[in-house]
């Protein structure tokens, strides 16, 4: 098992916590652990309760949509060093979609309510944690926002 000291260490070379002061990094800390995956295990399913975030260590997952009469369409590819998961944020605290591995995965864990009680207790980390997040978010957007155009453009002929 890691000590907290070791766990704040191991969170400081992360680059979603890059600039964190030692004391932030002890706090969240606290709230982590060190979790394991196999290929094709599901780390969250849509609608159970999001309770954790993780950030990916080591491995691929996709995060995808479920299509009724369709396969699952993959709609986010996530590896080394990249957060998955911010439903937690938001009441009613649900996932919105699948995350299943692709390989082997080694993330860290993120306890939801542990962290969430943090972020309201000391209003500093609770704001560079949302700030963060909100960065996170507005990539993943921006990145569906242009695989759906890819998806959707009008192809055009070469002969054209």
């Amino acid at each position: 098992m890691v000590d907290q000291r070791d766990m704040a260490s191991i969170i400081g070379e992360v680059d979603f916590f890059d600039g964190l002061p030692a004391d932030t990094l002890e706090l969240l800390a606290g709230c982590a652990k060190n979790v394991r995956f196999n290929a094709g295990d599901y780390i969250y399913r849509e609608g159970q309760a999001a309770d954790t975030f993780y950030i990916i260590r080591h491995g691929s997952v996709a995060v995808q949509l479920h299509v009724p009469g369709r396969r699952p369409l993959v709609i986010e590819s996530l590896t080394t060093n990249e957060v998955l998961g911010w439903s937690w944020i938001v009441a009613p605290y649900r996932w919105s979609f699948d995350a299943q591995c692709v390989t082997l995965v080694r993330a860290l864990a993120f306890d939801a309510t542990c962290l969430r009680g943090k972020m309201e207790t000391d209003c500093a980390v609770g704001y560079e944690m949302l700030r963060r997040f909100v960065t996170v978010m507005s990539q993943r957007l921006r990145g569906t926002r242009i695989r759906l155009a890819d998806m959707y453009a009008p192809t055009v002929n070469a002969a054209d």
